[in-house]
């Protein structure tokens, strides 16, 4: 087959993010077994080395440049409303549209050059338009739902413009809404994501493929470390990701250091936004930036705590997380898509503590700090699990059937 997957975020090198590596892994299996162009935006801080390496899994690249950074003040910001308002489509999603991505796209599909389009993540469901799905097989990969996760960021009281939020979250769930019916196929991570997406669109019928990890990266941890370091991972110019990483930072780290002095958090990760890197200020507070091997900092620490209070979807520094046998702390958004313990599923072995407030948090790191018998027992039961359901390899197999339509 003759497959075009399009992706806004340049999915190279696969430790950029939840996006790019969910993105990199299904593109490596597509081009394993078919002729791949992939069509992506081209970021100032691509480099030509990135370029080249990225090459090596594609029949083809073609590259853009971003379009151009919406004009500031406040006649262009009431111009874009008025645009919004007029068609629906979110200022996010509006940004990585590019008519010179739709000619190019308008051309491929009426020559048939492609058997098959995919979209990885929601934004880029902008450049395909309804008459596409009847000349060819369409794939939305949604990554998670861009209306679910402002109605959770207004839930929690965490959202950066709530006045506007909720303004928006009726339109911008028509807008993915009206998307998703575009496509042949919708591909989710979790039964949750399945869930959202059926209540936007009954008719839906997604798929689930959860995300997953390389075993021989992310090996087990066969000593723990003599420390109580406490570790959060992702990248940290993401909404979510910082205000977890203040949260850990500001709300629990003094609480348990109340308890054990020696106590230390590692926010490990690319572009740390200046609000999580001011944390720093606190010197038990380390703030790495981009790392050579994560798996590594995950092996120098004795916890891994992720006090997620919003974001929908499995998340991979979960995953990475439990493959290196780093016992979990977390909270239900940071162990979604996943059997944790017996109030998941019955006769679920325990594989992570669950705690969902700042004093739950702190009561199960202390509780793991005493009882290392239990984080042996955590960190095995975790690798067991993702060795058995979570590679990369099981998912890009099943992404392939979607595209085969064998599923």
């Amino acid at each position: 087959m003759n497959i075009l997957m399009l992706s806004a975020k340049f999915p190279y090198p696969a430790t950029l993010g939840g996006t790019q590596i969910r993105t990199f892994y299904f593109l490596k299996a597509l081009s394993d077994r078919h002729n791949v162009t992939l069509l992506t935006v081209r970021e100032p801080d691509v480099t030509d080395e990135q370029i080249a390496g990225l090459k090596n899994y594609v029949h083809d690249l073609v590259l853009f440049d971003p379009p151009a950074k919406p004009a500031s003040g406040p006649l262009a910001k009431a111009q874009r409303l008025s645009k919004f308002l007029l068609d629906g489509t979110p200022a996010n999603v509006a940004s990585y549209d590019d008519p010179k991505i739709r000619t190019w796209l308008d051309d491929a599909v009426n020559s048939g050059r492609f058997d098959a389009i995919t979209c990885e993540h929601s934004v880029n469901a902008v450049f395909i338009r309804p008459e596409y799905r009847e000349k060819l097989r369409t794939v939305i990969n949604v990554h998670s739902s861009e209306t679910f996760t402002i109605q959770s960021k207004l839930d929690l009281g965490i959202s950066e413009k709530p006045s506007r939020d909720r303004f928006l979250l009726s339109r911008t769930r028509q807008y993915e809404a009206n998307s998703y019916k575009n496509f042949t196929d919708i591909v989710v991570t979790t039964d949750i994501d399945e869930k959202q997406v059926h209540d936007m669109v009954p008719t839906a019928k997604p798929i689930v493929i959860p995300n997953g990890v390389l075993l021989d990266e992310f090996t087990f941890q066969e000593k723990e470390p003599n420390n109580h370091q406490l570790i959060f991972t992702g990248t940290f110019d993401y909404s979510i990701n910082i205000d977890t990483a203040r949260h850990l930072a500001l709300d629990i780290l003094p609480r348990v250091r109340e308890r054990y002095p020696d106590a230390t958090v590692a926010l490990v990760g690319s572009k740390p936004d200046p609000t999580v890197q001011e944390l720093t200020s606190n010197p038990n507070v380390i703030v790495t930036g981009r790392v050579p091997s994560l798996a590594d900092w995950l092996h120098q620490s004795l916890l891994f705590v992720a006090p997620m209070r919003s974001g929908f979807g499995i998340k991979n520094k979960t995953l990475e997380a439990m493959a290196a046998g780093v016992p979990i702390v977390g909270s239900d958004r940071a162990l979604e898509g996943l059997l944790m313990d017996k109030s998941d599923a019955p006769n679920t072995p325990i594989r992570a503590l669950r705690a969902n407030d700042t004093d739950s948090t702190v009561a199960a790191i202390i509780r793991l700090f005493r009882d290392q018998d239990l984080r042996q027992t955590l960190a095995e039961n975790s690798r067991h699990y993702i060795e058995e359901k979570f590679t990369w390899s099981r998912a890009g197999e099943a992404y392939c059937q979607v595209l085969e339509g064998n599923q």
